[in-house]
């Protein structure tokens, strides 16, 4: 019986990339549609992968990437216009007959939240439950695993992961067990239909037992340090970040401080759907360490770790409120983070994705303040 052709959007980034490289291990039939040709999107070609260059916010392209497809991964990217492309890519897959598809969302989605990603993937996620007649399946990770391990240079170099994360915990998930959940439901749609899963990692970690494990995986002592965010925005913005995820980075930093992030996890997603046990953290750090140029300190990495460090604090610090007007992002009388907010907690503390594994150890909430 031939396998149905799945379009995976996103196809060169983090669950995109993921996503693609388990579907091809199982032997389903993959379109990409990459935003640009680049050489991420070569390399998928030279895997045999058909790839489509094309926009998430043009009908006619993602007519084109929809033809023949019954399944589909859907990712948009961390820019303004989250809400249009989630409407325009609903519309088209229920004209297209979908069968289904796998939304990434995220963990913070509320309509009250101050950043407008976070209020946007929200309504996306209404609008992909009122697309009567389209399957659905959504996915709601937290704070992913490698965005601490995307700090390797300053943590290797200085022994030191400088981060703004307060007291709050986290069980962060790698991208290969988030994709493991993403293809679990496209291979094997049926049971999960109208269902949200959130993957985590199988254990709620606190800063400094993060940096413990990269330290472990580096072979070095490395130290947690709670850093101010304006500090580490502006390193992020030295880096070339971009001034609207810098703007949202704040509000969902300023909510990974307030322990949003440990609420309702660890949860069993990655076995139930995946189908494996989570990946610990230790395992993870390991492999990023294995493939970076950082494992090894050499005068000249050294060396630039520190021009990088001193372009960090030269850089003037980045005004997320500044930032908002400018890109005339919308405001509301009434934000909230979703740690303050009852109606995000309420829905979220026991009842996230998949309801906590009951192998697992179950979490006392808490609520704690900012630093």
């Amino acid at each position: 019986m031939r396998k149905p052709l799945i379009l995976v959007t996103g196809a060169t980034g983090k669950t995109g990339a993921a996503t693609i490289g388990q579907l091809l291990t199982q032997g389903y039939p993959v379109r990409a549609l990459a935003r640009c040709a680049d050489e991420r999107s070569e390399r998928l070609k030279q895997a045999g992968i058909e790839v489509m260059v094309g926009s998430l916010e043009d009908e006619m392209d993602l007519r084109k990437a929809m033809a023949g497809v019954q399944r589909a991964y859907y990712c948009p990217p961390l820019q303004p216009g989250t809400l249009r492309r989630a409407t325009l890519f609903a519309a088209v897959a229920l004209e297209s007959s979908m069968e289904v598809v796998v939304v990434m969302s995220q963990w913070l989605a509320d309509a009250s939240h101050p950043a407008i990603h976070a209020r946007e993937k929200w309504l996306s996620e209404k609008v992909f439950q009122w697309t009567r007649g389209l399957g659905v399946v959504t996915i709601n990770p937290g704070f992913f695993a490698d965005n601490y391990l995307l700090a390797l240079e300053p943590i290797a170099h200085f022994g030191l992961m400088a981060m703004p994360l307060g007291d709050g915990l986290n069980a962060p998930p790698s991208n290969e067990d988030i994709a493991r959940v993403i293809v679990g439901a496209l291979v094997n749609p049926a049971p999960h239909i109208g269902k949200t899963y959130r993957p985590t990692g199988p254990k709620l970690l606190t800063p400094e037992e993060i940096a413990v494990i990269i330290g472990k995986a580096l072979g070095r002592k490395v130290k947690y340090q709670n850093a101010p965010i304006k500090l580490f925005l502006k390193v992020a913005k030295s880096l070339g970040i971009d001034d609207f995820v810098l703007e949202e980075l704040y509000w969902f930093l300023l909510d990974y401080q307030r322990n949003s992030f440990g609420v309702g996890a660890p949860t069993s997603a990655v076995l139930e759907v995946g189908g494996v046990e989570a990946e610990a953290f230790e395992m993870t750090a390991q492999r990023y360490v294995a493939n970076s140029v950082f494992r090894n300190r050499t005068i000249g990495s050294t060396f630039t770790a520190i021009h990088n460090l001193v372009a960090g604090l030269l850089t003037p610090a980045p005004n997320p409120e500044s930032i908002a007007k400018r890109l005339k992002l919308p405001s509301l009388n009434h934000p909230s983070l979703a740690a303050d907010s009852p109606f995000w907690f309420d829905s979220h503390a026991m009842d996230s994705a998949t309801s906590p594994s009951e192998s697992l150890p179950q979490v006392q909430i808490r609520r704690i303040g900012v630093k």
